[in-house]
C-alpha cells in the first residue's frame, strides 16, 4: 500500500513538474524571441503580414523546447521519488 501511495505521489509530482517546466520554457522562449526579433512570437489569431516561415520557426522551436523540458522534468521527478535524492547531471 505504501508503494502505491509513493508511486501516485511520484506521478502527480512528475505531472506538476512537467507543466511548470513547460510554462517556464515557454516564457523564456517568448523573452528570447522578443529580444532577437523585436516583437512577440506570432500567434494563430494575429492579423497582419506575419510570414509563414516565422510562424513555422516559432512553432518548431516552441514545440521542441517544451517537449525536451517536459521529459527532463518528468524524469527528474521520477528519479527523485525513486531514490530520494536529486538527479545528478
Amino acid at each position: 500500500m505504501a508503494d502505491e501511495k509513493q508511486t501516485m505521489i511520484a506521478k502527480v509530482a512528475g505531472i506538476g513538474a512537467a507543466f511548470a517546466a513547460a510554462w517556464l520554457a515557454q516564457k523564456l522562449l517568448a523573452s528570447a524571441w522578443k529580444a532577437a526579433t523585436g516583437h512577440t512570437t506570432p500567434k494563430p489569431e494575429d492579423e497582419g503580414d506575419v510570414r509563414f516561415a516565422e510562424i513555422a520557426i516559432a512553432t518548431a522551436l516552441s514545440g521542441a523546447i517544451v517537449a525536451v523540458v517536459r521529459v527532463v522534468a518528468t524524469r527528474g521527478a521520477a528519479k527523485y521519488f525513486s531514490t530520494g535524492s536529486t538527479p545528478s547531471a
